[in-house]
């Protein structure tokens, strides 16, 4: 029979060490999450213990098998780098730092690790990019319907628009020409996410929307995606790692 300590009994996976960077909100519904999806939590760190990305050493990482960034825009490039650095694979869902991916490219091709990475990790958001895509091919040929962007997130979310929403935005973009498409945000409550595609007209409004009833769904992703870039090189979105699998 094999050791519970290396092996997820329900599923008869292997066990894998997580670090969790970032221990807020959706670090704690990972950590709570993590032990039914065959990972155990052998680290854990608030920005608070890992300023200046400080946390991240050798020693601390001895063991683990792959990382998770849920922590902040100003503090995931300094992450990553020292993350690659102690030569751990990584799954990052902090968003507002996608204006250096080309230098966090060059990062894990000159460590050799592997990265996940997404402005969502809602494997919904991601079928919802895709429907996306096809409305916005379609609307693309009749432009009486201006497209529009929104989204409402919680009160202490720190990035607007969402990065989602300008992924969302990055993916319409080619099949509407140079079409202005206006992203507007809202911060509010505790609001895990929605995003609306509107297409609006004189005389009526077509509307595609997501909405995130809790945090888990982005935990689910994260975790799939956590399991999946044990072993590999490379730096790949967590839209290549769907259609991978």
């Amino acid at each position: 029979m094999p050791d519970s300590s290396s092996t997820s009994g329900a599923a008869n996976i292997p066990v894998l060490n997580l670090a969790l960077l970032g221990y807020a909100k959706m670090g704690t519904v990972l950590a709570q999450l993590a032990p039914q999806r065959g990972f155990q939590v052998r680290l854990a760190m608030d920005i608070d213990a890992n300023v200046g990305a400080a946390g991240i050493t050798a020693e601390k990482f001895q063991g683990i098998d792959v990382c998770l960034d849920f922590t902040a825009p100003e503090a995931a490039l300094e992450n990553i780098r020292r993350v690659a650095e102690v030569g751990c694979n990584l799954v990052v869902g902090t968003t507002g730092w996608h204006q250096h991916l080309d230098e966090v490219r060059k990062i894990v091709a000159d460590r050799g690790i592997g990265m996940v990475y997404a402005a969502n990790f809602s494997i919904g958001v991601n079928l919802f990019y895709r429907l996306a895509r096809v409305a916005a091919e379609t609307m693309a040929r009749f432009p009486m319907y201006a497209p529009y962007i929104t989204e409402a997130h919680h009160q202490q979310k720190k990035d607007a628009p969402s990065g989602t929403a300008l992924e969302l935005k990055r993916q319409i973009q080619p099949y509407l020409a140079e079409r202005d498409i206006p992203v507007a945000s809202v911060r509010a409550g505790f609001i895990p996410g929605t995003h609306e595609l509107g297409f609006d007209a004189e005389a009526d409004t077509i509307i595609l929307r997501h909405t995130a009833r809790s945090r888990q769904g982005f935990a689910e992703g994260a975790l799939f995606a956590a399991r999946w870039v044990v072993g590999k090189k490379g730096l790949y979105s967590f839209a290549e790692v769907l259609e991978m699998t």
